[in-house]
């Protein structure tokens, strides 16, 4: 256990290191990038606000020079800088989802995957009729595995669920075209993988060590090799959010037929 928390480090949102050894999100209802897809085209200007590494940003094979990204948590910033800038991708470095450093009306869609938002900073910066599509993971994420090692910790974001964030977004002034929430099962085949997890996932284990942790690792060590896993629950959720257009103004994002 003691090795998995020494290593425990995260470049981009790579968890190939647990690869095998842990099972999540393989049976969302939605594809997201599919979703992002039946909007998008090549002319339209893209932001990815909070990219990670620009991993998944980089699979929608959009034009480079429509595409911008920002990332807040150095390490990550510093790999964008090697691999988004090359291509000609705008990066912004930007940790406050509230003061997004671009002008008014510059993006056509804005995306985010498990990042933060503020609905009024992306109305601001979206163009009439343009478009929000986040996946979001939900504030009763991990809660019995949380409470399997730390018990009676909180919830890191307590109003992160799809009602709340809907009547943000409907009280700024977006027209809601499609809110989904599910929650499903999140699977641990020892208990090394899980220390490597709670390690990097650090908002949703806060002081988390093996140290302080070991008697309850130990039990979770029993459940899986009685039970062959220990099992918990992810939550996640799916807005995309329209900013309306202006009086008399075209429908400029339509869905590609």
């Amino acid at each position: 256990m003691e090795s998995e928390e020494d290593i425990a480090y995260i470049n981009g949102w790579d968890f190939s290191h647990i690869h095998g050894r842990y099972e999540e999100e393989d049976d969302l209802p939605w594809d997201y990038g599919k979703i992002i897809r039946s909007f998008l085209r090549d002319d339209m200007k893209l932001l990815d606000y909070d990219t990670g590494g620009g991993e998944f940003l980089l699979s929608l094979g959009h034009p480079y020079e429509n595409t911008s990204a920002t990332e807040g948590y150095p390490p990550n910033v510093q790999l964008c800088r090697e691999t988004l800038l090359p291509l000609g991708i705008d990066l912004r470095e930007c940790s406050d989802a509230s003061h997004i450093p671009f002008e008014d009306e510059s993006f056509d869609i804005i995306i985010n995957r498990h990042g933060d938002f503020h609905p009024a900073e992306l109305k601001r910066l979206l163009r009439p009729g343009g478009l929000f599509i986040t996946q979001q993971v939900g504030s009763d994420n991990d809660r019995e595995l949380v409470e399997a090692v730390l018990p009676e910790t909180l919830p890191p974001f307590p109003h992160n669920n799809l009602p709340e964030q809907k009547k943000a977004f409907e009280d700024a002034g977006f027209e809601i075209l499609q809110g989904d929430e599910v929650f499903r099962p999140i699977h641990f085949y020892d208990v090394g993988a899980l220390v490597w997890f709670a390690r990097v996932i650090q908002w949703e284990f806060p002081g988390f060590s093996v140290d302080r942790c070991f008697d309850s690792l130990l039990t979770v060590q029993e459940t899986i090799e009685r039970e062959g896993k220990i099992a918990g629950t992810i939550h996640r959720f799916l807005i995309v959010a329209k900013k309306p257009e202006r009086k008399n103004g075209n429908d400029k994002i339509r869905r590609n037929q």
